[in-house]
């Protein structure tokens, strides 16, 4: 069925790392992922989505320790987290990965490396709170970065969509990168209708970022796919809400 503008379906070389790619990498690096039991990577294998952030991190004289969180959406709502430590033996080493089922796995792991007291059941030291570790950039491709800009805001419908002022600085983008959000409702209200949140995060010249937040959904009168697209995570999720909340 057509879509006004242009249809909102990703190309495939535009399309962010797939749950089961994500899971692939993880585990390719881990050096005690054949530990992980059958039942949760038969789990993982039909994951609809998945998010990785830092958990806490541990730096000093050469050494260095962070655990990641990643998390995968299943198609019954339910969510799966494996838990990564990552960390060198001496300074200067190459970096080692372990993976975990759960935290408590993980802070057993974390606690045979001998940190210092003070960083015992994952307290960063008081100058190393993660508040202080600055989020890390975005990892730019740069094909085409104002060319996607512009399809992205043709194909938007909503009336609030981005003005022509945001148009004008993103047809100055040197780059750009999508990223699935993790925390979407997949499907909310009537039986079918799906949602799904992405972040178009931009490369300016003057190497600053600017992110527009797009809402794909299919909460219309004949269940088409229509695609909003805003200026704030936040007014996204809103617009979310209020559909699936009138739907419902």
């Amino acid at each position: 069925m057509s879509v006004p503008y242009e249809t909102a379906a990703y190309e495939p070389a535009e399309s962010p790392e797939s749950p089961e790619e994500h899971l692939a990498r993880l585990l390719g690096r881990a050096l005690n992922s054949f530990e992980l039991p059958d039942e949760v990577i038969r789990q993982l294998d039909c994951a609809l989505a998945h998010d990785s952030s830092l958990h806490s991190a541990y730096h000093s004289a050469g050494l260095h320790r962070e655990t990641y969180r990643h998390t995968w959406l299943l198609a019954d709502g339910s969510a799966v987290t494996l838990w990564e430590l990552v960390r060198n033996h001496a300074p200067g080493s190459a970096p080692e990965h372990e993976v975990y089922v759960d935290e408590e796995e993980l802070q057993t792991a974390t606690a045979r490396l001998g940190l210092p007291p003070d960083t015992q059941d994952f307290e960063l030291p008081s100058v190393m709170r993660l508040w202080a570790i600055p989020e890390p950039r975005h990892a730019f491709a740069s094909e085409d970065s104002a060319d996607h800009a512009r399809r992205l805001l043709r194909r938007a419908e909503n009336a609030d969509r981005p003005d022509a002022k945001t148009a004008a600085l993103l047809a100055t983008a040197t780059a750009h990168q999508i990223t699935q959000a993790f925390g979407r409702p997949g499907r909310a209200g009537r039986t079918g209708l799906s949602y799904a949140l992405y972040e178009h995060a931009f490369l300016l010249p003057d190497d600053t970022e600017v992110s527009l937040w797009e809402v794909e959904h299919t909460a219309t009168p004949d269940g088409r796919h229509m695609c909003e697209v805003y200026m704030s995570e936040q007014a996204a999720r809103d617009a979310m809400e209020r559909r699936a909340a009138r739907q419902g």
